[in-house]
C-alpha cells in the first residue's frame, strides 16, 4: 500500500477506532483522544503527510472535540523543554559555523588513532560520539565523513572501509543519548516526564545514565565491527593547524554553558541555589549561550552565530515535540493514560531485566522503518501510563525505551547518519543489515543491563 493512501485512510481508521472505543463503553473523551492518536500516529509512521504538518492534528482536534481547551493545547508550544531545544539548536549552529566541531574531532582522532583497525575505528567513533552529545548527529557525520572516506580508501581494504563508515554512523546515534539535548527523543522524554510526574528531569540526572551507556557501547560496537579485520600498513590521520578566534570563542561559550547545565543543581544545590537564582532552568542557560554566541565577534568582525545561520535550525522538529506534549496533555485529561495503563499492566509482570531488554529491542527494530522522533513522541505517554499503573518509576521504563529509539542500526532509512554513510557509495544495504541486526541486540542488552544496575 502506498503511503499516499494513508492521507485519507488514517482519518477513516481514526473514526472507526473512536467509534469502536465508544461502543465498548469508554468515555467520549477517551474515544476522541485514542482516535486522534491513531490518526497522527499513522501519519507520523507512514509520513504520508510531512511530519510537521501531521503534528498539527492534536492542536486542532483535541480542543475541537473538547478534550482540552485551546489555551492548554497551545501552551505546549511554550513549554520550557521546547525552549531548551531551541537554545540547544542555536548553540549547535554556532559551534558548526565556527568549525570548532571539526577541530575537536580531528584532535580526538589523532590522539586515539593507531595502526590497528580497532583503534582507528574506535577513534572515529569516540570523536563522533563526543560531538553528537552536544550538536546534531547529522552535522557530526557530515563533518567527519570526508575524512573517514579518505582514510577508508587509503587502507585499500573493503571490509575496513565498510566498518569505519558504519562505525561513524552508529556512534553519532549512540553519542546522542549521552546528554538531554543530544538527540530529539531525549527532549521528548523530558517533556512527557514532567507532564506526567510533575517535576523536571535534570541535565545531570540524564547524564548519570546516558554517559555510562555511551562509554560502554562505543568500544563494544567498535570491537564487534572490527573483529577479524587487520590492516597491512599504517593509515595517515588528519592534522590540524592553529586555532582561530571563532573556534576559541565558540568553544569557550560551549564549555561555559555545559558547566552551567551540569552544575545548576548539584552539588549542594548547585550554583543556582548558591547565587539565589533558583528560578533559572536549563532552557534559560541554553538561550543565554545562544545570545553570547550572537554577541561575541570573531576575526572578520562577525558574531560566532549570525541570524542567517540561526534561522536554519530545524523548526519542524520543534512543532513535532510540541505536538507530543499536546498529545500527552490529552492522554491525561481524557483518562486514556489510566486506561492504557490498566490494559497493558500484565505485560509488565516480567522480570525487570527481561522486560527492559524486550522493550528496547522492540523499539530499536520499530525505529528501523519509522522516524525515531515520531516513535518516541508516540510511545512516551503510553509507557508513562503503564508504568504509573504498575507503580514502577516512570523514568525506569521511559529512559531505556527512548534511548532505544536512537539505537537503530540495520537500514539506511532508520537514522540520518545511516542515510549519509550509505549515500557515500562505499557500502550496501546488505552490509549495514548484516552488522546492524547484531548491534541492535547488543545495544538493547547494554541499555537494559546498565539501566537495571545503575537506576
Amino acid at each position: 500500500m502506498k503511503k499516499n493512501h494513508f492521507i485519507w485512510l488514517a482519518p477513516i481508521i481514526a473514526i472507526l477506532v473512536a467509534t469502536l472505543t465508544s461502543g465498548l463503553g469508554q468515555s467520549y473523551e477517551i474515544a476522541v483522544t485514542l482516535g486522534v492518536t491513531t490518526w497522527v500516529g499513522l501519519w507520523w509512521i507512514t509520513e504520508a503527510v510531512p511530519i510537521p504538518f501531521a503534528s498539527l492534528i492534536p492542536f486542532i482536534m483535541l480542543p475541537s472535540f473538547g478534550v482540552i481547551d485551546f489555551k492548554e493545547a497551545s501552551s505546549a508550544f511554550g513549554s520550557h523543554v521546547i525552549i531548551l531545544l531551541l537554545g540547544a539548536f542555536l548553540l549547535a549552529k554556532g559551534l558548526e559555523s565556527s568549525g570548532v566541531h571539526k577541530r575537536i574531532a580531528f584532535n580526538i582522532i589523532s590522539f586515539l588513532g593507531g595502526t590497528s583497525a580497532f583503534r582507528i575505528v574506535f577513534a572515529f567513533m569516540a570523536a563522533s560520539a563526543i560531538l553528537s552529545m552536544w550538536i546534531s548527529n547529522t552535522a557530526t557525520v557530515l563533518a567527519l565523513i570526508p575524512v573517514a572516506t579518505a582514510v577508508a580508501l587509503s587502507a585499500n581494504n573493503h571490509k575496513f572501509a565498510v566498518v569505519l563508515l558504519l562505525g561513524l554512523a552508529y556512534s553519532a546515534s549512540i553519542g546522542g543519548v549521552g546528554t538531554l539535548i543530544g538527540t530529539p527523543p531525549n527532549v521528548i522524554f523530558a517533556s512527557v516526564y514532567e507532564a506526567t510526574a510533575g517535576q523536571e528531569y535534570g541535565f545531570l540526572q540524564w547524564m548519570k545514565l546516558g554517559v555510562p551507556i555511551v562509554v560502554i557501547t562505543i568500544p563494544v560496537v567498535a570491537l564487534v565491527l572490527t573483529r577479524g579485520i587487520s590492516l597491512s600498513h599504517k593509515i595517515d590521520l588528519p592534522e590540524v593547524g592553529a586555532w582561530n578566534k571563532a573556534e576559541k570563542s565558540a568553544i569557550a561559550v560551549f564549555i561555559f554553558i555545559a558547566f552551567l547545565w551540569v552544575f545548576r543543581k548539584h552539588p549542594f544545590g548547585g550554583w543556582a541555589e548558591l547565587t539565589g537564582m533558583a528560578q533559572v532552568g536549563d532552557a534559560t542557560i541554553a538561550l543565554f549561550g545562544a545570545l553570547l554566541m550572537a554577541l561575541i565577534k570573531t576575526d572578520n568582525n562577525q558574531p560566532v552565530l549570525t541570524w542567517d545561520k540561526a534561522k536554519t535550525i530545524p523548526w519542524d522538529m520543534l512543532i513535532l515535540f510540541s505536538s507530543g506534549i499536546c498529545l500527552a496533555k490529552g492522554f491525561a485529561a481524557s483518562g486514556l493514560s489510566e486506561l492504557i495503563g490498566q490494559s497493558l499492566s500484565g505485560v509488565f509482570d516480567l522480570p525487570l531485566l527481561l522486560l527492559l531488554f524486550a522493550l528496547c529491542l522492540s523499539l530499536s527494530f520499530l525505529t528501523e522503518v519509522t522516524s525515531n522522533t515520531a516513535t518516541a513522541t508516540l510511545f512516551m505517554p503510553i509507557l508513562a501510563s503503564v508504568a504509573m499503573e504498575k507503580g514502577i518509576p516512570i523514568e525506569l521504563i521511559m529512559i531505556p525505551a527512548v534511548i532505544s529509539c536512537s539505537f537503530a542500526f540495520c537500514l539506511p532509512v532508520a537514522t540520518a547518519p545511516n542515510s549519509i554513510v550509505f549515500a557515500s557509495g562505499q557500502l550496501t544495504i546488505k552490509d549495514m543489515a548484516k552488522h546492524g541486526v547484531v548491534l541492535n541486540f547488543v545495544g538493547a542488552a547494554i541499555v537494559a543491563v546498565v539501566v537495571t544496575l545503575l537506576y
